[in-house]
């Protein structure tokens, strides 16, 4: 394979032990998704221990975090592309005004309660807590470099006009 720098690097099969010298040869696409899978169980074992899913926070987020308060639909159509299916947040949200972590307004806005409150700065509390597990031995300096390696990726699979880039 012919990389964009001239140099000819051969993909190898996935390999978990792989040593240094051998990860040029490695496919992002393994290590992407093991590092998806990993992060995510661990995140939402996490979360399990308090009653509380990765979408819930996803939903009380969205609802906190705009400047006047979400429809329901609003919310659904802004967070179904990181659900597991097309009903989670839909079913999330209904999840929610049942435990009465948001409630509905007579303009059919979602908003938290003080409980939805609670839950919210818990579960952030967690996120962070979580993010420092993960990120152990990690600069802020190499996980930039490592987003803008995989957002690079991105543009190149899915072509961002530049010259000598797909379209």
């Amino acid at each position: 394979m012919e990389s964009l720098t001239g140099t000819t690097t051969d993909q190898a099969p996935a390999n978990p032990a792989a040593t240094d010298d051998m990860l040029a040869t490695q496919p992002v696409g393994y290590w992407c998704g093991l590092t998806h899978t990993t992060v995510t169980r661990h995140l939402r074992d996490a979360m399990a221990k308090i009653d509380a899913t990765q979408p819930q926070y996803w939903v009380l987020n969205r609802v906190n975090g705009g400047p006047t308060a979400p429809s329901r639909e609003e919310v659904v159509a802004q967070l179904t592309h990181l659900a597991d299916g097309p009903h989670e947040i839909a079913r999330t949200v209904d999840q929610l005004l049942h435990r009465e972590w948001l409630r509905v307004d007579d303009g059919q806005r979602l908003h938290l309660t003080d409980a939805g409150e609670s839950a919210r700065v818990r579960l952030r509390e967690l996120a962070t807590e979580i993010r420092a597990v993960v990120h152990q031995g990690i600069s802020d300096e190499e996980y930039v470099a490592a987003l803008k390696v995989l957002r690079k990726m991105v543009a190149n699979v899915e072509g961002d006009g530049a010259p000598g880039n797909p379209s």
